[in-house]
């Protein structure tokens, strides 16, 4: 491992029989996904590519729950500028231009898992929400115990899924299945997300779904390991290029129409653990 991967905050990796396993780890409440997190998250997806000692990967979470998804309280302020308020004004071109950028390098970070040569197994205990889903769409294959739940959740604060959930969910669950959680934001548990193949099995608890994964990714890597990425590359192929297509165009619709007195109502009640009261503006 790279010495950068030795100086984590939001994740932990560990390396054993060309086997990685990378642990999301906060510092939020529930790995919620902040500043550290999209930073570290590239940077160490990029290093297990490199790494010829690694030839598959383990996701998992710290704790009682993969992720609660980003974490708002900690990325709300990079927002201020975009959405202005009482004192300042709607956004116009630039600041919608910075927030564009920045909205791509979040979408860079989750593809920097899709886009990893070595296959990505996610092992999912407990919640797994809004961005949470963003992150194990771009796994290759999730296994999940009998209490996680699952939610495409950004409809219920009032943004549009914008990380890859919208993009990647439709060629592993199918665009019906797809358009219920996104247009609903409901939570499912594993037992659904079985039956509609977000997860391949479920498992009885935490350790033995760890354990599962670690057995999985470790038959992976006892295969030849540059034709197990090959046969990634040669699945990847046809899906990658709608993939970055959809991301592309949902960054730009963000940048044109998240900012709305709904999202300030999104954030507002979710600081003071309200029912949000939207309006449609």
């Amino acid at each position: 491992m790279t010495a950068a991967l030795n100086q984590l905050v939001a994740l932990k990796v560990d390396v054993s029989d060309h086997v990685a396993e990378v642990t999301l780890l906060g510092p939020g409440k529930g790995n919620a996904m902040g500043p550290d997190f999209w930073r570290e998250l590239p940077v160490v997806f990029r290093a297990l590519d490199a790494d010829p000692e690694v030839r598959a990967v383990v996701l998992t979470g710290s704790g009682a729950n993969f992720s609660y998804g980003l974490d708002l309280p900690a990325m709300a302020p990079s927002w201020g500028e975009l959405l202005g308020g009482p004192e300042a004004p709607a956004a116009l071109a630039a600041p919608r231009t910075r927030f564009l950028d920045s909205l791509r390098a979040l979408q860079d970070a989750v593809t920097a898992v899709a886009a990893c040569r070595k296959p990505v197994v996610a092992a999912i205990c407990g919640w797994c929400v809004g961005g949470g889903v963003d992150l194990i769409a771009a796994a290759d294959i999730r296994l999940a115990s009998a209490d996680a739940k699952f939610s495409v959740r950004e409809v219920k604060v009032a943004i549009v899924a914008d990380l890859g959930s919208l993009q990647r969910l439709a060629g592993i669950i199918g665009e019906g299945h797809l358009r219920e959680l996104a247009f609903t934001g409901k939570d499912i548990d594993a037992a659904r997300a079985a039956r509609i193949a977000l997860v391949n099995d479920v498992y009885d608890d935490q350790p033995a779904t760890l354990a599962a994964a670690r057995a999985l990714a470790a038959d992976i890597a006892a295969n030849a390991p540059l034709v197990v990425q090959g046969v990634k590359d040669v699945l990847n192929v046809t899906r990658e290029p709608t993939v970055a297509v959809g991301l592309r165009y949902v960054a730009a619709w963000n940048a044109a129409f998240l900012p709305s007195k709904d999202l300030g109502e999104a954030v507002q009640s979710f600081l003071e653990r309200r029912p949000p009261t939207f309006t449609g503006q």
